[in-house]
């Protein structure tokens, strides 16, 4: 079984600097991790992989500028096979659509896979978009999700689904996009071994001439979303000290107060 599971890094940090310009993140000079819920889609991939106990291959594939390696090397280093960076300056700026349509394309060029995991949603972002529209662009089954997989075969694959006030189980046949809930496992901590092969592991980089990329598809160009404006609010309080030492006035003055605010 071929699996494909999708990372990526974001800021380590909640202090996001935005290009007010472009309606980009600026990522240079920011301290980057792989996506914490990436990390449940890779855990689930390398459990698949351990009870198969056969010819599983698991592939990392990430997007974003060349320190993304990191992201897959944390992948790498967790039990999964090889990775694939997608790095181009003519990528940079993708919406979701964009960032779908790169990502899919690299799927197919790599080739073959039965089963693609992508974690719910990235944490700088929060759409969490780019896993189902992956699998609308590659014309497979998308279950989004998932905090349970109950059968896996060479056929199918059935999955509990956590929606509101409870989940339901659908299944779907090979080959499905599965998105998965940080419900679904904890993530391993990489041993020693692991930790080695990932250093010593080596990350091919793709760019958008080696996937034959549609230029117009990509990058800000092929982004249909618009940031139109972007503001930092700002924090404005206006405040009245009353004195207590005339508790009547004191009191009759927060009344006063109170009536101007509509709140009595």
């Amino acid at each position: 079984m071929k699996i494909a599971v999708l990372v990526k890094q974001v800021p380590a940090t909640e202090k996001v600097k935005m290009d007010e310009k472009t309606g980009t993140m600026i990522r240079s000079g920011t301290e980057a991790e792989a996506n914490p819920l990436d990390m449940y889609a890779v855990e689930e991939s390398v459990r698949i992989k351990e009870r198969l106990q056969e010819d599983t291959e698991i592939t990392v594939i990430s997007m974003g500028p060349p320190m993304a390696i990191d992201a897959i090397k944390d992948a790498l280093s967790m039990g999964c096979d090889k990775g694939y960076l997608v790095s181009d300056r003519a990528l940079a700026g993708a919406d979701t659509l964009a960032t779908a349509y790169t990502l899919s394309k690299t799927i197919e060029k790599l080739g073959g896979f039965d089963l693609i995991f992508t974690g719910e949603r990235a944490t700088d972002g929060e759409t969490g978009q780019v896993g189902p529209s992956i699998g609308a662009q590659l014309d497979i089954p998308v279950l989004t999700y998932v905090s349970k997989i109950e059968e896996l075969n060479s056929n199918l694959i059935r999955v509990r689904r956590a929606i509101e006030g409870g989940y339901e189980v659908v299944e779907a046949p090979l080959p499905s996009l599965v998105s998965v809930v940080k419900e679904i496992n904890e993530p391993r901590i990489p041993n020693l071994r692991g930790k080695i092969k990932a250093k010593n592991a080596e990350v091919p980089i793709l760019t958008a001439k080696d996937l034959q990329l549609d230029t117009t598809k990509i990058g800000l160009k092929g982004s249909p979303t618009r940031v139109v404006k972007i503001f930092y609010p700002k924090l404005s309080r206006e405040s009245k000290i009353v004195s207590g030492k005339d508790p009547e006035l004191a009191v009759e003055e927060l009344l006063k107060f109170l009536e101007e605010k509509e709140l009595i």
